[in-house]
């Protein structure tokens, strides 16, 4: 949809300026609290099943996928002590919008998986997810945003994940493809905000 793309190259391109010096702060906080690159990349599954490299602000030690799971559980010891702080204000998130103004991602959309875990999407499922673009937003991003502390609690976290909260996320991401709009967007946006804020 044109006028999607246009909303999102505009937020993306008018975000990253305004925040620009949050960028700058948090950029010379990350290298002066820890060793290693200012930004994670990590390959996700995009539009159409293309892959592509996410945009993140570094919030873990230097090779910590080869270290433990894919996913992070609750006060996982490889998060670094800023990076705690950016999870919880999501503002580790804020590169993303790289990924948008390039075009690999919406604002809003169904939030990109790992190729690990997409093969356990089911067939009918992708094909409604993998013809939007992924979002750095979404019902699930709000809905579950303490997932972290959820799969703290489960004696399998990775299990947990594959079992119960991927097929929740996946829910929350077919409603979105079903019921997307422009409007609908401006609200999950607000509503992502309002959460970050208030939990």
């Amino acid at each position: 949809m044109l006028l999607k793309r246009l909303f999102d190259f505009l937020c993306a391109a008018g975000g990253l300026m305004i925040l620009s010096p949050v960028f700058i702060i948090i950029m010379l906080l990350i290298k002066l609290t820890s060793a290693g690159p200012i930004f994670f990349r990590q390959t996700r599954v995009g539009q159409y099943e293309q892959l592509f490299q996410i945009h993140k602000f570094r919030t873990m030690i230097v090779n910590a996928e080869a270290r433990g799971l894919k996913i992070t559980v609750g006060q996982d010891a490889r998060i670094t002590s800023l990076g705690r702080f950016l999870r919880k204000t999501k503002l580790d998130e804020l590169p993303q919008l790289i990924d948008v103004l390039i075009g690999n991602m919406s604002l809003v959309g169904p939030r990109p998986e790992v190729p690990e875990y997409v093969k356990y999407y089911p067939t009918e499922v992708k094909a409604q997810i993998f013809k939007l673009k992924p979002g750095i937003t979404d019902w699930a991003s709000i809905k579950m945003i303490d997932e972290n502390a959820i799969l703290a609690k489960a004696e399998n976290p990775e299990d947990e994940y594959i079992y119960k909260i991927l097929p929740e996320k996946l829910a929350f991401a077919v409603r979105y493809a079903q019921t997307r709009s422009l409007t609908l967007d401006i609200y999950l946006i607000f509503l992502t905000i309002a959460k970050i804020f208030t939990r």
